[in-house]
């Protein structure tokens, strides 16, 4: 990428990962920055701020609400997932499965982000370093991990890496296998595990222990959001999150309208929950569900359907009866017009759920002529608030529990 180009992504203040000396790491990311100082050392000194801290959670200004995630049986097994992990790891040649596997309680659960590659190395293996066993074996881990809804989602994100691509003369700083894997724990019936996919525009943690399940934070964006050239012409990402969220704010009368509205103009990219926004507070704001009539409820349900059916059946129907038991005190917060060609950023937020959809500034796409947000460019995220995120209250509770 050109330098101008970096200045611009530093400017977003997105967050990325830079691996610390005592990681494992084999740079297989080229540095197309060509200079070590910039936005590389601005990126590595938010990592390393951020890890420094202990893990929280996102709370509001309240302090953590506690007692929100139990360790139970859900009745919805996680063998099949754990079988495809086992042959997954198997197929890895043994530098392979080293560079790829942490500890349960490893930082590296907390070192992803979604900036181009080239500033910033990430852990783990790569789709693009691998032979096709390994890469059959990495699909059918997201296939079985994943609601097919899911699984194409992610395919979907991941082509338009290989867009940009082709839009930036052959960059280097994308492909649509520049997505990486980790393993943290052993996978097990009984003790904790999970895994992590890690890239430009897609990041997904999961969490396993025993048959729960939790994935977060999930960060999926894309630019282009609809492809009109090159090998993928015809792709589309994120069309249902974006006119179901905008056709809820348009059921709302005035008056909700005017509670939901946090501003009414849409000037930067208002994300507050991506990458090294682990403890960031975060406030309940905007308009509280239990002002909406049933029939917007429904569609406040439908349009957070949108973000937690990309889960595995059985265990996204656990996660949206988790959400619907705290309805009444979930709040639903928007930046931005009503028009029907409005940019905008909306916000889903309760004790147990915080999902956030924006609408961002052209970055990948060279000669925008767009200034500000495009519709050409959104970023959504997943967070399980008070401490949930990466499974880690689970986590916390297990270790206390067996004395490990």
């Amino acid at each position: 990428m050109k330098k101008i180009t970096f200045i611009l992504i530093l400017s977003l203040a997105i967050g990325c990962k830079q691996a610390p000396s005592q990681d494992k790491v084999v740079d297989n990311s080229p540095n197309t920055s060509g200079d070590q100082g910039g936005p590389t050392a601005y990126f590595a000194k938010l990592q390393a701020d951020a890890i420094q801290e202990a893990f929280e959670g996102i709370t509001t200004d309240k302090g953590k609400e506690t007692g929100l995630f139990p360790i139970r049986t859900t009745g919805v097994s996680t063998q099949p997932i754990k079988e495809a992990a086992e042959q997954f790891l198997k197929a890895m040649s043994l530098s392979q499965k080293e560079r790829a596997s942490y500890a349960i309680d490893d930082d590296e659960w907390r070192k992803w982000c979604n900036v181009d590659n080239g500033i910033y190395i990430r852990q783990g293996v790569s789709l693009k370093e691998m032979d096709s066993l390994q890469k059959s074996m990495a699909f059918n881990l997201m296939q079985t991990s994943l609601s097919a809804k899911g699984l194409t989602l992610s395919k979907d994100i991941m082509k338009t890496d290989q867009t940009l691509k082709e839009l930036n003369n052959g960059s280097d700083a994308y492909n649509e296998e520049l997505y990486w894997f980790t393993f943290m724990g052993t996978p097990s019936n009984t003790e904790p595990w999970g895994w992590q996919l890690d890239g430009h525009h897609l990041v997904i943690n999961y969490f396993i222990l025993g048959d729960q399940v939790v994935m977060s934070p999930v960060f999926m964006g894309g630019e282009p959001i609809i492809t009109s050239s090159g090998k993928y012409k015809g792709n589309s990402i994120f069309q249902d999150e974006q006119n179901l969220g905008l056709a809820l704010m348009q059921s709302f009368s005035a008056a909700q309208q005017k509670e939901a509205t946090l501003s009414m103009t849409k000037e930067r990219d208002v994300a507050k929950a991506e990458a090294f926004k682990d403890n960031a507070i975060i406030n309940y704001e905007g308009l509280p569900i239990s002002k909406l009539t049933e029939s917007q409820k429904e569609a406040l349900l439908q349009l957070t359907a949108q973000y937690i059916n990309n889960i595995r059946e059985g265990h996204q129907q656990i996660k949206m009866e988790e959400i619907k038991a705290h309805l009444d005190n979930t709040w639903f917060a928007w930046v931005g017009s009503t028009e029907d060609d409005a940019v905008f950023y909306y916000r889903i937020h309760s004790p147990v759920v915080l999902i956030e959809f924006d609408h961002q500034k052209a970055v990948g796409v060279p000669h925008d002529k767009n200034s500000g947000p495009t519709r050409n460019h959104i970023h959504t995220v997943v967070r399980t608030p008070n401490g949930n995120d990466y499974g880690k209250d689970l986590l916390k509770q297990h270790l206390k529990e067996h004395h490990h």
